[in-house]
């Protein structure tokens, strides 16, 4: 009558989050299927299928690409964005945006251009994808 809804231990979950703690430093690009949290430090491109979540202390210098962000730390570099991209706090962003909805809040700092609309992020990524050799960015 009743069906369990408990997964077996050898399910795989149908998706993550990926923790980049403090004190932590990556050098080099990344791929997630999931979403994505750094409170640590990143030199490299950040690409994620879900959400993006840039800590207070997190520091990220390349480009971002994902779904979704929230931006409480430093970002270097271009953020494609196709939902809502989302400056909280002190925020620091230098670099141009591409996103489909962006909130900023009063602390946060903003430098760069912004580019805004579904439209907008759709041309972004073809541009990228195509700009750039062996660097191919896939958004669904």
């Amino acid at each position: 009558m009743f069906k369990s809804k408990l997964k077996s231990l050898d399910e795989s979950p149908t998706t993550s989050t990926t923790i980049i703690g403090a004190g932590t430093t990556i050098t080099g690009n990344i791929m997630c299927n999931g979403d994505i949290r750094i409170d640590g430090t990143l030199m490299g491109d950040l690409q994620a299928k879900d959400k993006i979540i840039i800590g207070v202390n997190g520091i990220v210098q390349g480009d971002i690409n994902g779904k979704q962000a929230d931006v409480l730390g430093k970002v270097t570099g271009t953020m494609t964005i196709s939902d809502l991209l989302f400056l909280h706090g002190k925020a620091n962003v230098n670099g141009d945006l591409f996103a489909g909805k962006l909130q900023i809040e009063p602390a946060a700092t903003f430098n760069g251009n912004c580019h805004m609309g579904a439209n907008v992020v759709d041309i972004n990524v073809e541009r990228v994808s195509i700009g750039n050799e062996g660097l191919h960015f896939v958004t669904n």
